[in-house]
């Protein structure tokens, strides 16, 4: 019924664009800004899967109270990257953010999810992505070369990847059947455990030295993903799950969305041995832009982009120039009020020239790196 009412209401400007290439209808999504900025994570898919579903999909295009949309893209260079299916659990956010206020915390994880009650939801939140590619909005990408391309033309492109695998049941059948759909991409735990394994608890002073690592459905998990070229999301792991997929997995470490340790002792932030093995297994970070695990003090207030520089600075200094990235968590966390949404990436380009990064590792940082472990985990 909602859908109905918002299909029948829609603007004018939605009319124009329904179902239509924003590149020919003069819609570039890298604008003038460049480098266009592929991004390691977002969770604008969960925001639309909670404020109507498929009816919200096209307040993407019209505009939307949140960090990303088709405008919003458009004003600050946002060329796309990894669009989260993330499974919510019920939290109380003002205490979750009154308690990451103190000098110290430990967050309560919630309660697993089973894979039958996950993977409606999942579902759902895939359909709102390929209903804004209907609209227009973005390419759903499945090769390196198609975000090559979207990146040319100046269309979003978009990475379908899940955020915790409680939609995947123990035979791997919907891994499977999500990957002929578009999935390439998989962290297999938010922080809340799952049947493959444990992350890491919001908890600032601490490491992720946590608790168990892969299950043995884990680990039939990693080598799943890695016949079929899915690329194995480290962000929420914990210290054992990390190591273990070190062990078993064939292709490059890859964390979406996190920061350095030495900057920022938050659990859910990777120490100097992890982005050791990242770096010799030649993977990537991208850098999360959440206050959080950002801040040296961890706490969830804002802060100044010297933090985000000097997370990028000792990322750069242990992985070298081509592994690390952006990851900005958008639509998923409190970012420093510079940059505010997508429309504000030009503040962070800003402050990165500034800081002494020239055009060729600003290119690297914004896109390239991304395209070059995806290459070489996808293949051509």
């Amino acid at each position: 019924m909602l859908f109905s009412c918002v299909h029948e209401e829609k603007s004018d400007k939605l009319g124009q664009v329904r179902g239509a290439d924003p590149f020919k209808l003069g819609i570039s999504v890298s604008g003038p800004i460049q480098p266009a900025v592929l991004d390691g994570h977002n969770d604008v898919l969960l925001k639309l899967y909670r404020a109507g579903g498929l009816a919200a999909a096209e307040t993407f295009i019209t505009g939307r109270d949140g960090h990303i949309d088709l405008p919003r893209a458009t004003e600050g260079g946002f060329g796309g990257g990894f669009f989260a299916v993330f499974i919510p659990s019920a939290i109380d956010l003002d205490e979750k953010t009154e308690q990451m206020q103190r000098p110290s915390y430990d967050l309560p994880l919630p309660e697993p999810i089973d894979w039958e009650d996950a993977l409606p939801v999942a579902l759902t939140e895939a359909a709102i992505l390929f209903r804004l590619e209907e609209l227009g909005a973005l390419t759903v990408c499945r090769s390196a070369a198609d975000m090559r391309a979207c990146l040319a033309g100046g269309r979003m492109a978009a990475i379908l990847h899940m955020e915790g695998a409680e939609a995947i049941d123990p035979d791997l059948h919907a891994l499977d059947v999500l990957y002929r759909a578009g999935l390439r991409s998989l962290g297999p735990v938010w922080s809340r455990p799952t049947i493959f394994g444990h992350g890491v608890p919001f908890r600032y002073p601490s490491d992720g030295d946590i608790g168990p690592g892969l299950t043995d459905h884990g680990l039939r998990l990693v080598k799943r993903c890695n016949e079929l070229r899915i690329m194995i999301d480290l962000s929420h792991m914990n210290m054992a799950g990390f190591w273990d997929v070190a062990r078993q997995s064939d292709a490059p470490l890859v964390a979406t969305h996190s920061n350095a340790h030495a900057v920022c002792a938050h659990a859910r932030n990777l120490t100097d041995d992890q982005l050791a093995a990242i770096r010799d297994s030649d993977g990537m970070v991208g850098l999360n832009f959440a206050v959080a695990f950002l801040r040296e003090d961890g706490r969830m207030v804002d802060t100044g982009l010297d933090q985000m520089l000097r997370h990028l600075d000792h990322l750069i200094d242990r992985l070298g120039e081509t592994r690390v990235g952006l990851g900005s968590d958008f639509d998923g966390a409190v970012v420093p009020s510079e940059i505010g949404s997508a429309a504000g990436l030009p503040a962070l380009r800003e402050a990165m020239r500034a800081h002494g990064y020239d055009e060729g590792l600003m290119k690297k940082l914004c896109q390239e790196n991304w395209l070059r472990v995806l290459e070489k985990t996808w293949g051509g």
